[in-house]
């Protein structure tokens, strides 16, 4: 027993020098922001709710709701990351599978022939073999060749297991998982972007729909003003340069009505592909754009932390690569294998389930790495980069984050300014039009002025429907940054239970 100290002692040594403790845990937020605020600088004070789920809910359209919940279900985008997901729990299983001992069973069966020289050999099996055997040869002819044929059949189980003295496989296996859980939280983003993208293009087509029947509108009214200044420049009361004025006005006022419809034709096009549909343009939706609801709880820049799937999945991503680095650093130790076979063997079929035919052998190995041309420690260096990486990674996501609601938050009170100026100057410039044109039959502004005022009420109008459309736009970026829809927060974290 004293002989196997010394290898005893170097082997403990070895591990205490090469196990180094590798920190998993993903930086805290003081560690990734110098003095993060305990709330976010542009939030409302006192916003301490729980993200909607079901942000989409909020404004309040059936028919909205309807999309998002069935293109969400079936997105490719969607269906690929379930894929994935399910790909990744597979490679954790199979990871797993080699903490546990592997046990196999299996049936052999042979039958040989042998020729042996007569001689005297011949002679001495003339008279037969044992059981199992057949011989074959001239008896009476001493050099006659003699054959003998036998059978062999063999029932076997076999066990093998590496035993996880170090913590190098469990390492392993927690890494596959962690990467099962970062693959979840990935499905989660997929979702929640989806659903966002879903929204923005049902009010891009609300806004182009909106938007053509404004310049539908205006239009008309630019066709009558053209036939009434046309009559006048025919009975001489207005120059005959109005009438060419009028007619190049209700030209350029039917191109901008055309590239607002080809818009139309894309937006919609683009969301009939969003949510599976065949492309032919018919798409139910709302006549107006929905009032923007009320702000979400912002919640505390912590909290991000738990509730961001991209986070999320960056932090599982890190503890993986952490977790691959402990295996790579576990791999200078020395494995420790033990196998076992277990069967019956005969030349007789009949036999294989009786006992007294019945073998076995034990065996277990020490293997200790000693020189591979410094594969483990280039296997070491890589683990230790893409650590590196994956910190990085998780620093960018939080900052990304942070950034994105601080942004939404901040801008809020500017896109809500911009639609109250807008509407304001819409309804001014649809006033100047009427009050330009009956000037102008009053011989009191010449009919520039008419062309300017209809040119204006078409932009003022196109600039508040796109002052609410961006208003809920930065709705629909304020949710997907808070990281709301699609699982509770706590939901990955639970499985690291199971």
């Amino acid at each position: 027993m004293s002989g196997w100290r010394p290898l005893l002692l170097a082997l403990a040594a070895a591990s205490i020098s090469a196990c180094a403790t590798v920190d998993t845990d993903p930086p805290a937020l003081s560690q990734v922001v110098a003095d993060p605020p305990d709330a976010f600088l542009s939030a409302v004070p006192g916003q301490n709710a729980s993200v909607d789920e079901q942000w989409w809910l909020r404004f309040d359209d059936p028919v909205l709701a309807d999309y998002v919940e069935r293109t969400v279900a079936n997105s490719p985008a969607v269906l690929a990351a379930i894929a994935q997901v399910e790909q990744a729990r597979a490679a954790a299983r199979i990871t797993r599978a080699d903490l546990f001992p592997q046990a196999s069973a299996g049936l052999d069966a042979s039958r040989s022939r042998q020729n042996l020289a007569g001689n005297g050999l011949g002679a001495l099996l003339g008279a037969g073999g044992e059981s199992g055997e057949d011989l074959d040869g001239d008896a009476d002819g001493d050099d006659a060749p003699v054959s003998i044929t036998s059978d062999s059949f063999q029932l076997t189980g076999q066990v093998s297991w590496e035993i996880d003295l170090w913590g190098r496989l469990g390492s392993q296996s927690a890494a596959a998982r962690a990467d099962y859980l970062a693959s979840e939280q990935n499905l989660r983003a997929v979702r929640q972007s989806i659903a966002a993208e879903v929204t923005r293009t049902y009010f891009d087509l609300v806004t182009s729909r909106n938007q053509v029947a404004v310049s539908e509108e205006l239009v008309d009214a630019i066709a009558e003003v053209a036939r009434q200044v046309g009559n006048r420049a025919e009975v001489g009361i207005a120059p005959p340069n109005d009438r060419t004025l009028a007619i190049a006005n209700l030209g350029q006022a039917r191109s901008g009505l055309a590239q607002r419809r080809e818009a139309l034709e894309r937006v919609t096009r683009g969301f009939d592909q969003l949510t599976r549909a065949y492309p032919d343009g018919d798409v139910v939706a709302a006549q107006v754009l929905p009032e923007v609801p009320a702000p979400p709880p912002a919640g505390l820049p912590a909290e991000l932390l738990l509730r961001r799937p991209d986070i999320r999945a960056a932090e599982w991503q890190l503890r993986a690569a952490g977790l691959r680095l402990q295996a790579a650093q576990r791999s200078f130790l020395p494995g420790i294998s033990l196998t076992g076979n277990a069967g019956t063997s005969s030349s007789a079929l009949e036999n294989l389930l009786d006992g007294d035919f019945f073998v076995w052998t034990i065996a277990g190995s020490i293997l200790q790495p000693i020189f591979q041309g410094g594969r483990l420690r280039a296997q070491a260096d890589q683990a230790e980069g893409v650590q590196a990486e994956a910190i990085a990674n998780y620093t960018d996501a939080v900052l990304q984050a942070l950034t994105e609601v601080e942004t939404a938050l901040a801008v809020e009170e500017q896109l809500l300014a911009r639609q109250e100026a807008a509407q304001f100057a819409a309804e001014a410039a649809r006033a100047s039009v009427d009050i330009s044109f009956n000037r102008y039959r009053a011989g009191l502004d010449p009919f520039v002025t008419v062309m300017e005022s209809q040119q204006r009420a078409l932009d003022a109008n196109a600039a508040y429907l796109d002052a609410v459309s961006a208003r809920l736009e930065n709705r629909i970026n304020l949710h997907l940054a808070l990281g709301g829809g699609f699982g509770e927060p706590g939901a990955a974290a639970a499985e690291t239970q199971d």
